[in-house]
This record gives structure tokens, C-alpha cells and sequence, in this order.
């Protein structure tokens, strides 16, 4: 399940869910979600843990936008990557009782079963995903070369982008880290 109409329109689900989180609109945010999925955020964020089925996520959602006056999710990218699509997304939020916006560039990364997200795990840092939810990551001497675009990197094309800049891809310094059997780089 690659560039397909179905990855397509999963697509255009999450758009829809980002949309109608951001005008506070919950039922509809859970929509293309399993009745069944399994929902993790960060440590690091209010409320952050794992909530199990759309209810679970319902649960978080709405106490996510009630601890801040205002909360806007614009997802900026939408990779797929076999039966996962990556969300980029530049979160903005309002404390109450300030005119201070704080924000975050994050990833969402969805897991999909039959149409539905079966899983959504959030990372605070997006240099923080887990090797393999990321398209056609390479490694070589600790050297991560990321490919946004999915199109493979080779000697050549790591030539033309020293050249050209880095507008779709990142050359990442990083080190690996073993936790729960589950393989993690950090930048």
C-alpha cells in the first residue's frame, strides 16, 4: 500500500481530521481512526501517554485543545511509507490568559489496516523516529541520509545535493539506540 488511490484517500482523511481538530470538531477528527487504535503522545506533552480505541483518542484530543486557549495543527507533509503515512506537522498554541504562541514542528506517524489508522504514535522531534517509519532510510558509518521525496539516495545524488542544498532531503549525524527491542536514532 504505496501511491495508491486508497493510500490517496487515506490521505485525504487525515487532512480532513487535522482540519476538523482545528476547528474543535473531535467526532469528526476520530473518523478515519480503528475503533481499536492504539494512540501514543510524548511524555513531554500535556497528557501524554497511550490511549486505547477512538474513544481513548477522543479523550486525548479534547483535553489536548481545552489546556490551551488556541490549538492549530496544520500538517506541512504527508509521506507514505508502505502501510504508514508520516504527517509533518507545525503545531501552534496559545496558553490562556497570554498572547504568547508557542510552537512545535512534530510527526505523526499512522499506521494502517484496511482503510483505517490502526496506530498513531506522535514525536515531540521528528529527528526522533523509529528506524523503518521513515521511507528508504540508508546507514553508513552512523550517517543517516533521509529521503524525503522517496527517491533513492546513491553517491551520486548525495554529490548533486551537496550541490544544490537540502530542500528535500537531510543528512542527519546520529546514533542508534536499543529500547523495548524497537531500533531508534537520535540526532
Amino acid at each position: 500500500m504505496d501511491e495508491s488511490p486508497q493510500m490517496e484517500q487515506m490521505i485525504v482523511a487525515l487532512r480532513a481530521a487535522y482540519a476538523a481538530f482545528n476547528r474543535g470538531d473531535i467526532d469528526a477528527a476520530v473518523k478515519p481512526l480503528d475503533a481499536q487504535i492504539e494512540w501514543s503522545e510524548p511524555a513531554e506533552f500535556p497528557g501524554g501517554g497511550t490511549y486505547q480505541g477512538r474513544e481513548g483518542a477522543k479523550q486525548y484530543l479534547a483535553q489536548s485543545r481545552a489546556a490551551w486557549a488556541e490549538v492549530i495543527s496544520e500538517p506541512e507533509k504527508f509521506i507514505p511509507s508502505g502501510n504508514r503515512i508520516v504527517v509533518f506537522v507545525h503545531a501552534r498554541v496559545r496558553p490562556k490568559n497570554s498572547n504568547e504562541w508557542q510552537e512545535v514542528r512534530l510527526a505523526d506517524v499512522y499506521t494502517f489496516r484496511n482503510g483505517k489508522a490502526i496506530q498513531m504514535r506522535a514525536f515531540a522531534d521528528r529527528r526522533r523516529l523509529c528506524v523503518g517509519l521513515v521511507p528508504r532510510i540508508q546507514v553508513a558509518e552512523n550517517v543517516f541520509r533521509v529521503n524525503l521525496s522517496g527517491t533513492p539516495i546513491g553517491p551520486s545524488g548525495l554529490k548533486r545535493l551537496r550541490k544544490t542544498g537540502f530542500q528535500k532531503f537531510a543528512e542527519l549525524r546520529c546514533r542508534l539506540e536499543m529500547r523495548n527491542g524497537i531500533q531508534f536514532f537520535e540526532c
